[in-house]
């Protein structure tokens, strides 16, 4: 497993839809460890393929956090959401590919999800809590959305101008 560097915003892959997975190869199966890598080191509770670079329609999540409950890694391959609640929740959200930067996102509460596993298996799942929203947020990815997409014009301008400023500072050093 290899860590791969995740985008920052603003970059134009992250606005991009992601293309579908042809077939389950074990090329994606490592593009899927990898992020799985990736993710826990950031340390992040999801990442989609097109925030490490690859636009694909995959990413991966895991969104235990105590440490008494064992980890759950999921990978997630062309996904689709079948349904979602009427009911909406509101988290405070953040992204990897926009660091410490945080806002409210209010979302449906609970979405039921249909994808390939690693093994080319369909699941489906219903997800809830912070595992519906975490979903829900890495799907975005795969759409070319953003979480400050939800967000009013003027905060998300100061948010990509945050991040402009921390791409160049990045660069400097």
């Amino acid at each position: 497993m290899t860590t791969r560097p995740i985008l920052i915003h603003p970059d134009p892959r992250l606005k991009t839809v992601a293309r579908p997975v042809d077939r389950v190869t074990p090329e994606i199966g490592q593009l899927a460890e990898d992020m799985l890598a990736t993710m826990y080191a950031a340390p992040g509770i999801g990442l989609a393929a097109p925030q490490v670079g690859v636009l694909a329609r995959l990413f991966v999540m895991d969104c235990v956090k105590d440490k008494e409950t064992p980890a759950r890694p999921m990978v997630l391959i062309n996904p689709e959401i079948t349904w979602t609640s009427e009911e909406t929740a509101t988290y405070e959200e953040g992204c990897l590919s926009i660091p410490e930067q945080y806002a409210e996102v209010t979302r449906p509460a609970k979405v039921r999800m249909r994808w390939l596993d690693l093994d080319g298996t369909t699941r489906e799942e219903e997800f809830d809590g912070l595992w519906s929203t975490c979903a829900q947020h890495e799907f975005d990815h795969l759409n070319g959305r953003l979480f400050i997409d939800y967000l009013g014009p003027i905060k998300r301008q100061l948010i990509t101008r945050r991040m402009q400023k921390l791409k160049r500072e990045k660069a400097r050093a």
